[in-house]
């Protein structure tokens, strides 16, 4: 369950304590006060039969004082023909038919609890009310309050989630361009070692092979020093350079490993950054070269749309369990022994940020495979 719970899970499960206690308390102070309007009405019931039966004026004094400070209560008095009597601190305002807004209210009154009877003797009324403004307001407190609760805890976590964003794009453009240049250093030393190779009679191909590679080197460093700056975009064949890393791939895979490259055209123009989306198409086929143990078969498929380019890639390997799909694109998420895990964190960079694009993955089974889909948009 570990890998399901983390700060976010915690602080929801404060806040669902928190409005849990508080409904709580808030039902028990709505019960109490709902009891003491049904004590309040069932003693103007009382006193409307006093002042029925009663035989001297200070009884009749008494009772009328307590009928006229009943001004938060609304309710409605009926005869025993269901003919309506009176009705107080019902709101008319602004009500064109009165009398059918009392007959409503009464019909509201009457499916909400029973009536209070008053027993004159010759005659019985029965009187119906509803719940204050303030048992009203009690009642919606807590739900006011949830969405208050809710939306705070909304706001809390956009803000902490796009600060660790920050702080780790920070710190991964950082370590992108401190790795460039730790790398710059060494490459001029091949590079003038290779140019010595060159004047020395040595196998030319083993040195043409050094050379791709060394300016491969070259080309890695240069991405790295790009990130965190905005790349300089135009318009290229896609399936041009689909193909160059196909075959660049294909030439250093094991022999075991087929490479399959289909497509809907064979021309694909758009609007990208070669390097850096040949960066994407690397990243993603070692991984897939990763998971396969040197065995497999790795599938591109390129299909062009009016709005959109996708490009599938789908392998053979080990697959990524479920519960680490959304995971595998965190800045130092790896589950290989080596890397840093940012291998798929700057890939997704460059294809949402730069290309206003889309990478995910499409569909993975643990023990068949994974295929990613990345989304250009025209």
């Amino acid at each position: 369950m570990r890998q399901y719970i983390n700060w976010k899970t915690y602080l929801v499960i404060v806040a669902l304590c928190i409005v849990a206690a508080s409904l709580y308390y808030t039902n028990q102070l709505a019960h109490r006060l709902a009891d003491e309007e049904r004590k309040k009405v069932e003693q103007l019931a009382f006193s409307l039969t006093t002042l029925a039966t009663a035989t001297n004026d200070d009884e009749v004094t008494f009772a009328q004082t307590f009928v006229s400070q009943n001004t938060t209560i609304p309710l409605i008095i009926v005869d025993e023909e269901n003919n309506i009597v009176d009705h107080k601190n019902i709101d008319t305002f602004n009500v064109r038919n009165i009398e059918k807004h009392i007959q409503k209210k009464l019909e509201e009154f009457k499916a909400r609890r029973a009536p209070i009877i008053a027993d004159y003797g010759i005659g019985r009324s029965f009187i119906y009310y509803g719940d204050s403004y303030l048992l009203t307001q009690l009642k919606y407190y807590p739900y006011v309050q949830l969405a208050i609760i809710f939306l705070f805890l909304f706001v809390v976590m956009v803000a902490i989630s796009s600060a660790h964003r920050s702080l780790q794009n920070q710190v991964w453009v950082g370590l992108s361009k401190e790795t460039a240049h730790q790398l710059g250093t060494p490459l001029s030393s091949i590079e003038a070692w290779l140019e010595l190779l060159k004047e020395s009679d040595c196998n030319e191909e083993a040195v043409t092979e050094m050379k791709n590679d060394l300016d491969r080197l070259k080309l890695v460093a240069d991405r790295f020093s790009k990130v965190g700056s905005v790349p300089h975009m135009q318009e290229e064949n896609v399936m041009d350079r689909v193909r160059n890393m196909v075959a660049y791939m294909e030439r250093r895979a094991p022999s075991k490993v087929e490479f399959s490259l289909t497509s809907n055209e064979e021309e694909i123009p758009l609007n990208i950054s070669g390097p850096l989306l040949d960066w994407v198409l690397e990243n993603l086929m070692r991984n897939a070269l990763d998971a396969m143990d040197g065995k497999g078969r790795i599938d591109i498929r390129v299909t062009n749309h009016p709005q959109q380019v996708w490009i599938d890639l789908s392998d053979t390997g080990k697959g990524i369990p479920g519960h680490q799909i959304k995971k595998i694109f965190n800045p130092g998420f790896t589950t290989k022994k080596r890397g840093w895990g940012l291998g798929l964190s700057l890939s997704k960079r460059i294809i949402e940020k730069y290309h206003h694009g889309s990478l995910f993955v499409k569909q993975s089974e643990v023990g068949k495979g994974t295929t990613f889909r990345i989304i250009l948009r025209r």
